[in-house]
């Protein structure tokens, strides 16, 4: 009885720890919270730059409301990809971050291109990168990438 019991045991840990280690190496670089534009770099196609800087985009589970994207609890899905920093300047469809490399702060290992969606109102935020770790966004917005961040003690609002 007692060799069962031990095996079983053995199973179950090895089980958890495959588990424990899927659900870490899934996670994104997280998105859902408040982020601030502090800069952009780039050509701005029709927006002033001066008139983004300041502007805020936050995200909580399925609700988002800012500058660039809302959506009010109607069907709000995010997805990404992860790139490595090569994959992902020598994708063509980022041929513009590749051409601002010197001017964006990208110094972690694994980037996350976010595509956001809202169901109710039909619209798409992509590409929305993420870098970890860190705690800046990059949004390529008619020509421009702005560069947003969040604050690391921010409050999540309560809904």
């Amino acid at each position: 009885m007692k060799f069962i019991e031990s095996d079983f045991l053995k199973f179950v840990v090895v089980i958890l720890s495959i588990s424990l280690c899927m659900v870490s190496s899934a996670n994104a670089q997280f998105i859902d919270t408040k982020w601030t534009v502090v800069k952009s770099v780039g050509e701005a196609w029709f927006e002033k730059p001066k008139n983004v800087i300041g502007k805020t985009q936050e995200f909580y589970k399925g609700w988002a409301d800012g500058y660039f994207f809302q959506c009010d609890y109607e069907g709000q899905s995010a997805t990404y990809t992860k790139y490595s920093l090569n994959q992902f300047f020598n994708n063509p469809e980022f041929e513009i971050f590749k051409k601002e490399k010197n001017n964006l702060s990208f110094s972690g290992k694994n980037i996350f291109v976010h595509r956001i969606s809202c169901n109710g109102n039909k619209r798409i935020l992509y590409p929305f990168v993420t870098v970890e770790p860190g705690n800046k966004a990059y949004y390529l917005f008619e020509g421009a990438i702005y560069i947003l961040e969040y604050k690391k003690n921010y409050k999540q609002r309560k809904y």
